[in-house]
């Protein structure tokens, strides 16, 4: 087995979550390549030291250009936000590192543009790329994607998603970086909306056509944090502007015909991660809720009508996508599990030498049709995407 040695940049929420994922990945899958935790990232050194000590990694880095150059790191897992996918990843990409980047790609359409460009060209040398939409790899997900393509539910007519959080309903909540266009390019759109706009078109297998959207900020201006407080949640009497959406709905039609409702908030009270999402098509339907992310509720149409009804699929036998890997069936997985299943489809797909999935044109689409949301939502009218 041949090491691949990785340089994670960020190590806060992410930074911690992919941490895990590659400290786990080797330990319950059996991996083609064995990742090295060589160089975690980040501007002040004394607390990327602090956390390197606690996530595992060997040695610690200030300046990501810095990590680049050094021959121990074959792959780039960025980890910041959106502001500094692009550069990050282009710039990796050109040095011959494979790159995993955090969704979503970017924080505007041009950005994606030029990354996907850089990662088509670095595939030509034999170098990957791969964006982070998770929640592709929580098995319920994967196999709710399964039924559709064997056809189960015949053909897609509706899909309906919500991504739903309430982490800044209260108007107290101090900013975070999370709530500055200029660093995350948008809000509850592009930080969780993209995630159902992924998710749809992985379970669905087509590609959303136009869109028609509405983005709101109920909350104009928010506590600054206090500079030298050291903690996140402590705000100060100075007020700064939200520059993002709270919360975005909108309307869509698939390629394949389906009619699409999307709701992406974080003003949903009482909500802490609700990812719902409800396909109908001709033969049945599939109904998922990450809040319960084990179960899968499958309708079959085509059963006796006397006893027809949503059947709850407890997705955790070691038939079900990733989950041999794991415990003995009815031992629950949970959030940070997708993550260990994304280093496992990344390493083994460069060891095998193929694009991962999702790629970053896959990004790009996703990224174009939250541009279009963005714009439909300022024009008042009906926006396609492009092929």
């Amino acid at each position: 087995m041949t090491n691949l040695g990785i340089g994670l940049i960020g190590y806060a929420f992410m930074g911690a979550a992919h941490s895990q994922a590659w400290r786990s990945a080797p330990r319950f899958f059996d991996l083609p390549l064995h990742p090295d935790l060589n160089v975690l990232c980040g501007r002040d050194a004394e607390a990327v030291r602090a956390a390197a000590g606690k996530l595992g990694w060997s040695t610690t880095e200030t300046d990501w250009r810095t990590l680049l150059e050094r021959d121990d790191v074959q792959l780039v897992d960025v980890c910041t936000p959106g502001d500094s996918h692009a550069e990050i990843a282009i710039a990796a990409l050109e040095a011959g590192k494979h790159v995993l980047c955090e969704k979503p790609l970017a924080n505007t359409v041009a950005e994606a543009e030029a990354m996907a460009a850089a990662a088509a060209k670095a595939a030509a040398g034999g170098i990957r790329s791969m964006v982070g939409f998770t929640y592709r790899r929580v098995p319920a997900i994967a196999l709710a994607r399964k039924l559709v393509a064997d056809g189960k539910i015949g053909t897609v007519r509706h899909v309906r998603a919500q991504y739903l959080q309430d982490w800044i309903a209260d108007p107290e909540a101090p900013l975070s970086w999370r709530l500055d266009k200029d660093k995350a390019g948008s809000g509850a759109l592009g930080d969780i909306g993209a995630h159902i706009v992924d998710l749809t078109q992985f379970i669905t297998g087509d590609r959303i056509a136009e869109v028609s959207g509405r983005l709101e900020t109920f909350v104009k201006e928010r506590p600054k944090p206090e500079a030298h407080s050291g903690l996140s949640g402590t705000a100060s009497a100075e007020r700064g502007p939200v520059t993002v959406d709270d919360a975005a709905v909108f309307l869509a039609t698939f390629r394949g015909g389906a009619l699409g409702v999307f709701e992406a908030t974080r003003f949903a009270t009482g909500r802490k991660n609700a990812i719902r999402i409800e396909i109908n098509g001709s033969k049945g339907s599939l109904a998922f809720d990450f809040e319960d992310m084990n179960l899968l509720h499958f309708y079959d149409a085509t059963e006796d009508p006397e006893t027809a009804g949503f059947r709850r699929i407890l997705a955790t036998e070691p038939v079900h996508p990733y989950v041999a890997g794991w415990w003995p069936p009815g031992h629950l997985l949970g959030y940070e599990h997708g993550f260990t299943h994304q280093v496992v489809d990344l390493v083994t797909a460069i060891a095998e030498g193929k694009d991962p999935e999702p790629s970053f044109a896959d990004g790009l689409q996703v990224q174009r049709v939250l541009a279009a949301v963005e714009t439909s939502s300022t024009s008042r009218q009906w926006q396609e995407i492009p092929e």
